[in-house]
Parts: C-alpha cells; structure tokens; sequence
C-alpha cells in the first residue's frame, strides 16, 4: 500500500496545470517530444523540460530515444486509467449538469489512452453484453464462450488478446458515467477498428466514425453510429 507522502507527492505533480495539460496530452497514446509538450501547456521547453524530469522520476512517464529526438509517453496504462478517474471525479465535483468534454466530436468518439472511449464506446460495450458476448461485473470484465467466437470472427484472437496485462475490464467513461471495455480486449478492439478503417483521427484523442466504420458497427455490433 503506498504511504500518505507518496500519494501526496504524486497527486502534487498531477495537480500543477501546466504538468497536468501535458499529461492529458498524452492521454491518446501518443509519444510527444517536449517542444510540442511545452506549446501545448503554453510554457517554455526549458520549463517542460523540468516538469518532464519530475513527472518520469515519479514514474509516471517513459521517455524513448530516437535519433536526435526524445519522445515522452505516458508510462503505463495505469497511469492512464488514474487521469481518466481524476477527469471524472473532477468533472462530477462541476456544479454544471454537464459531464467530460464540451466538443461534441470528442464525446461522441475518442481514445482513453489505448481503447475507445465516449458514446461510441459505451454503445458497443451495451450492445456485446446485451448480446451476451462480454459479462461486466464490479470486480472486472469476462469474455463469454460466444464471445470468443464473436471477436474471432471481428479478427481478434483470443490468444493475442490474453497477452499482457488484465484482459478485460469496465472503465468508467469520463462523458457518459458508464462502463466502455478496457484492459487487453479493449486495446486490441481499438487496433482493430483502426485496421478495419472504421475509425480515423481527427486530432488528439478525438476519433471520426468512417462511412465503412457506420457500416461495420451496424453490421457487426447492431449499433447505428452516423459516419463523420
């Protein structure tokens, strides 16, 4: 269990607007170097660079080498998943009604860090367990014996799936207030749809629904999604 100061400590890197615009930058998966880092927070890159240093000595960026270039990337998914809680807790603390992003391209599809995210992805989460593919509980996610079937037959094997971390799990949309898939599934269903050229990006975390995406969904899902 991590001591009070650590947590202290971590929350107080998080907390800093300019360290947390990076960090929600980063939330699409993307590796950023820390000239874009530092325009997009509206500071200099030598004061990035400082916040950078912190925020990998805390573990909670990696930072790859390639040429002359260092890229910075979110260091883990669960980094990932404790800025989507904290955008949450956040935007329920709101007096407005209104929860997660005000564009409405970024609510209706987006990225949380390596799966879908927004109404897209709360529609194809209600769809698989209505039609009895995934099973979601509290504690976790699970992939049903016509499940394994169902994402075969989307070209998601099972095998490559179960690689690596928790295989399937409910994540609290940031938008909706209700559970898309994550863990390894939700990854490898993300890559997918990217394969398929069922969705695009239109900048950042934001997705686009391609006509052939609006097809596939309906087809293979049962959910009507208008084409970008």
């Amino acid at each position: 269990m991590p001591s009070v100061n650590a947590l202290a400590e971590t929350a107080a890197l998080v907390g800093d607007p300019a360290r947390a615009a990076m960090l929600a930058a980063l939330m699409d998966g993307r590796a950023l170097t820390a000239g874009e880092l530092a325009a997009i927070a509206g500071i200099t890159p030598q004061t990035a660079s400082g916040h950078l240093a912190r925020l990998a000595g805390a573990g909670l960026l990696a930072m790859e080498r390639q040429g002359r270039h260092r890229y910075h990337r979110l260091a883990t998914a669960g980094v990932a998943r404790m800025l989507e809680g904290l955008m949450a807790v956040a935007e329920a603390a709101r007096p407005a009604p209104r929860t997660g992003p005000r564009d409405a391209a970024m609510r209706a599809a987006r990225t949380c860090y390596d799966h879908l995210a927004g109404q897209l992805a709360v529609a194809l989460a209600d769809a698989m367990v209505a039609r009895g593919v995934l099973e979601f509980g509290p504690d976790g996610g699970a992939v049903t014996p016509a499940g394994e079937g169902f994402f075969e037959q989307l070209g998601i094997p099972m095998a490559r799936a179960a690689r690596g971390r928790v295989f399937c799990r409910p994540c609290l949309d940031w938008s909706e207030r209700r559970p898309h898939v994550a863990g390894r599934l939700g990854a490898a269903l993300c890559t997918r749809c990217f394969e398929l050229g069922w969705v695009r990006r239109q900048g950042g975390r934001t997705l686009v629904v391609t006509p052939e995406g609006a097809r596939g969904f309906h087809q293979r899902f049962g959910v009507a999604v208008p084409a970008g």
